[in-house]
């Protein structure tokens, strides 16, 4: 765990200087969609408070490069931070700090944002957050520098990266950059500023020849999104409803996951989709297959209700995030020839996922 360093003049100087000068926030430049700010002074800075939104260069253009600002915020819960590779509100790299979080090991958090959905549950631990210990009510900087699909977090140190980001999520393409802020304490921000440089030097290195596990489902086929109500307490699939569905081929990242959102729009009438796999089995037989889900889950196995489960937010106990894992685990029935699995995950906030192995794949294939 490290702690805020006390920086000199020299080494803020020496980091700031490389950039370019600070974009003041009344410059019409920005574009600001938030439930709350306002400019105003704070211990010396023009400070930017921003509460439950987006504040956007919309002149800039950045793939790689470097974004610096400094940052106060009071105790309590906020999130906030810096956005990257902005398509649109809806489509970004973000990472934010969770104030609340202090000194623990999700005290800030890398996550793309996809269709509107950020995905923090289903991207935790090393690579994606780091500890921290912050101090309140006082300026420190932030650094984020972005190579590729690779990225580091300076806080407070501007020497060594307290997080790297070994995997963004999101295609490596230029978009504009910017501030984040959520719905819960507002925060301030000063002195932002960005340069675009072609894969700036990152220290951080990563072993990107983790192997994915034999069994790990690596293709799903994705239905449109439904209302989760369509299936509720029933003991088979609709077949109406299966049938007037579109799909969507989607690939999983190198341990199975599959982010549902890549694909799908989550909206309140429209929180579920199905996630189909086709097994073929030379006999009939039992399979063990491991999985995980976020938010609630119902498997069907071939097309007749099999396990219902939960592991939404506090679902499993009040301390309990809901980040996705293969927790969970059952024995399924194989009839000899082609059995369909189908996972119908509903979600309601922090990402949109599902994720499979089989604990063998003796007397079976998988069809993509």
């Amino acid at each position: 765990m490290k702690s805020l360093a006390v920086l000199t003049a020299f080494t803020l100087f020496a980091s700031l200087a490389a950039a370019s000068e600070p974009i003041p926030f009344d410059s019409a430049r920005w574009q600001i969609e938030a439930a709350e700010h306002r400019i105003e002074p704070y211990k010396g800075k023009t400070s930017l408070v921003l509460k439950g939104g987006l504040a956007v260069v919309t002149d800039s253009e950045f793939t790689d490069g470097v974004i610096e600002y400094f940052c106060a915020f009071p105790e309590g819960r906020a999130f906030t931070g810096a956005s990257w590779r902005i398509q649109d509100a809806a489509n970004r790299e973000e990472f934010y700090i969770r104030t609340h979080q202090s000194g623990n090991p999700d005290a800030n958090q890398y996550t793309p944002v996809f269709n509107g959905l950020s995905a923090w549950q289903l991207y935790h631990g090393e690579g994606f957050g780091a500890p921290v210990v912050y101090e309140f009510d006082t300026w420190f900087p932030v650094k984020i520098v972005v190579s590729g699909d690779q990225a580091e977090v300076y806080i407070g140190d501007l020497d060594k990266p307290a997080l790297f980001i070994d995997d963004l999520k999101r295609e490596t393409t230029s978009g504009t950059v910017g501030l984040n802020a959520a719905n819960f304490g507002a925060v301030r921000f000063a002195d932002f500023r960005y340069q675009a440089v072609e894969k700036p030097e990152l220290q951080g290195r990563v072993d990107r020849t983790r192997p994915r596990a034999e069994g790990t489902i690596s293709n799903w086929q994705v239905s449109d999104p439904f209302a989760e109500q369509d299936i509720d307490e029933k003991l088979e699939i609709p077949p109406n409803l299966k049938s007037g569905l579109g799909w969507t081929a989607l690939g999983t990242e190198p341990a199975g996951l599959a982010n549902l959102s890549r694909v799908s729009v989550l909206s309140r009438e429209a929180n579920t989709v199905f996630a189909k796999l086709t097994v073929m089995s030379d006999r009939e037989q039992s399979k063990t297959v491991a999985f995980g889900y976020s938010d609630r889950l119902r498997l069907f196995v071939n097309d007749r209700l099999f396990y219902t489960g939960t592991n939404g937010y506090r679902t499993r106990d009040y301390r309990y995030l809901g980040t996705i894992g293969y927790f969970d685990a059952v024995t399924v029935p194989l009839r000899k020839g082609r059995n369909e699995l189908v996972f119908a995950v509903s979600e309601s906030f922090g990402g949109w996922g599902v994720q499979a192995k089989f604990n063998n794949l003796d007397g079976i294939t998988i069809l993509d």
